[in-house]
């Protein structure tokens, strides 16, 4: 089995080194990682810059690249330069810090995960809820996950963003198959100004998880579950395209 690991906390993440050392030990691993961190890019693609990759030598054990771009970057350029085999899964983690509910619009590690599902390949995207968190247990939890596909390879394409409560295995309760909840911030910009006086902004605000009922991945991390969250990219409302279709409108 192959599998092919990246990240956006950057190649010298903790979370990444942890979670490639525990598969390695069921498959032929590359990482593949941003050089530096790239939380919050979302699904970002180089376009205007050059794409810069080396090998660096971090383990023994395992293959990996570093490349001067995203995380969309990396898995693009792993299959398409690097790679000579499709890898058979791919693992996005584990990251530092949550992605729940609509966090993962922004979560560069998610769209790690779906840029391999866009390839047609099974992909996980793994995190914990902080860095202070378990991360072994965050990755063998994985390696599990991943024994169990080598045995029965999904026939079509699935894409799962896991949750692990950073407490591990003393705190947590169970697994919960959950949906993408509500995660708002109440945002704001603080001004500063540079030495030259020129004004900038840093975002920041409080989470809000109201709304959230016993089905969706905030509320299972909130009571200590795992939260595994079956994902698709397909953005269509189709509840309101049938509705359309039913009202058959001339378009003017």
């Amino acid at each position: 089995m192959r599998i092919l690991i990246t990240n956006d906390d950057g190649i010298y993440a903790e979370g990444i080194k942890i979670l490639a050392e525990s598969l390695c030990k069921i498959a032929d691993v590359t990482v593949v990682a941003p050089m530096f961190e790239q939380s919050g890019s979302g699904h970002g693609i180089t376009v205007h810059t050059p794409l810069r990759l080396r090998p660096i030598d971090l383990s023994p054990n395992w293959s990996a690249w570093i490349v001067q771009g995203m995380p969309t970057d990396c898995v693009k350029l792993a299959i398409e330069q690097i790679l000579e085999q499709r890898p058979d899964i791919v693992v996005s983690g584990v990251n530092n810090g949550s992605n729940l509910g609509t966090d993962i619009i922004y979560s560069g590690t998610v769209s790690g995960a779906i840029e391999g599902y866009l390839y047609g390949i099974p992909s996980i995207a793994v995190s914990i809820t902080n860095r202070h968190g378990d991360f072994a247990y965050a990755a063998d939890f994985v390696r599990d996950l991943c024994c169990e596909w080598q045995k029965n390879m999904p026939v079509n394409p699935v894409m799962y963003n896991i949750n692990v409560p950073s407490g591990g295995r003393e705190v947590i309760k169970g697994v919960c198959y959950t949906k993408m909840g509500r995660r708002w911030y109440n945002n704001t910009f603080e001004q500063r100004q540079d030495p030259h006086g020129r004004p900038y902004y840093w975002l920041s605000g409080d989470v809000d998880n109201s709304g959230n009922d016993e089905e969706t991945d905030v509320f299972a991390i909130n009571n200590n579950f795992i939260s595994i969250t079956p994902l698709s990219v397909d953005l269509t409302n189709y509840v309101v395209l049938r509705r359309l279709n039913q009202q058959n409108l001339p378009l003017k």
